[in-house]
């Protein structure tokens, strides 16, 4: 998250000092032709129409929309006016950021809009262009800018889909996964239940205390049934909360041996005590191998990686690192973090991933302990 809203920042910069330039170098360029009061109106325009682009995201419909009807009145009071043609660049640059915005993230009808709009603001400028005042070469200037807003504006919208469908199947590939694994815990709870009804009902008469022991365990049997019931029915109503079952901290030690023989050396912290419910247990184990199989693919150079699984007061906590030189790889939290975060946020727990202050990168998560 705070890489993203670094590289929006930068983004946001960058286009602000190219705006800058763009209406210096017009401003330059009119004031040895025509003089510099002849394009008051144009800078103005581009002015308002740059600060637009640069704060875009906030209400893209009116920011769009306006720099739109403001890059139209430029063009219509040059015509009148007899003032050199426009939009110019800088206000063709920031209509083209405007217009590519809108296509990116609007729904399909306000986004064609804006796109017809924008061509329609470029055919008003050939419309109103004059020989020798370098109409000729604003209008190509213009069409250039509308197609490369729309193309990168359709571009991004493509990728943005992309990957919010990615995202989704990750998603709910978990869902499927955690709903798979609570099937079997129900099913082994049920079948206890009806193991002791059966021996409350061979010995209820001959021994009444032997039944009643038999009924406390259909009691606790039940109330685990019911509860992993809930979050079956959380899965399956594909919401953001759901849940899990199975695999004991042996097989987390014998996963740690594994990636030991292949990468870097580990060492593995684990509690005396682990009988946890089986959904708290095989998270643990899916947290482990994803943050493994994260350092064994984007830090196999790494020095030594620490998993260390620690119980608390009312909670698991689990915490993978490593110490891998250099800047941390952008790309480390891929889909296999968002589907762990799926699985640890389904359980009340939380997940997070990122760099490490000094070197390396550490995947924590906490799972809470004992809730219902």
């Amino acid at each position: 998250m705070a890489t993203e809203r670094l590289t929006r920042v930068a983004a946001t910069a960058g286009l602000a000092v190219v705006l800058l330039a763009a209406i210096g170098v017009q401003a330059v360029a009119v004031a040895a032709s025509w003089g510099l009061r002849y394009w008051l109106v144009g800078g103005a325009a581009a002015v308002v129409a740059g600060a637009l682009a640069l704060v875009r995201d906030r209400q893209r419909v009116v920011t769009a929309a306006t720099g739109l009807v403001v890059a139209g009145s430029a063009v219509a009071a040059a015509r009148l006016f007899d003032l050199p043609t426009e939009p110019g660049p800088a206000l063709a640059l920031a209509s083209a950021v405007l217009v590519g915005s809108a296509v990116r993230a609007l729904p399909p009808l306000p986004a064609g809009l804006t796109a017809a709009g924008g061509l329609l603001v470029g055919a008003g400028a050939w419309a109103a262009a004059r020989p020798g005042a370098g109409g000729s070469g604003v209008v190509a200037l213009n069409g250039l800018c509308w197609l490369g807003g729309v193309a990168t504006g359709l571009t991004l919208r493509l990728l943005d889909e992309r990957a919010r469908a990615t995202t989704e199947r990750v998603r709910r590939d978990e869902r499927l996964e955690l709903a798979r694994e609570l099937h079997d815990v129900v099913a082994h709870h049920v079948t206890g239940i009806v193991v002791q009804a059966q021996a409350a009902h061979l010995v209820g008469r001959r021994d009444p205390a032997r039944a009643t022991e038999s009924l406390a365990g259909i009691e606790a049997a039940g109330g685990e049934a019911l509860r992993a019931m809930r979050r079956v029915v959380g899965v399956l109503r594909d919401t953001a909360d759901a849940p899990p079952a199975s695999a004991g901290t042996e097989q987390i030690a014998e996963l740690v041996e594994r990636f030991r023989r292949q990468g870097p050396p580990v060492r593995l912290c684990l509690p005396g005590e682990t009988a946890w419910p089986p959904e708290i247990t095989s998270t643990v184990h899916r947290i482990v191998r994803e943050a493994l199989t994260n350092v064994a693919r984007h830090a196999p150079h790494a020095g030594q990686v620490t998993v260390d699984v620690t119980r608390e007061a009312d909670a698991v906590v689990v915490e993978v690192t490593d110490d891998a030189p250099g800047p941390p790889a952008e790309h480390r939290g891929g889909y296999g973090l968002v589907g762990l975060r799926e699985r640890v946020e389904a359980l009340g727990g939380t997940l997070r991933a990122g760099p490490r202050p000094d070197a390396g990168w550490a995947v924590r998560a906490v799972l809470p302990y004992g809730r219902p």
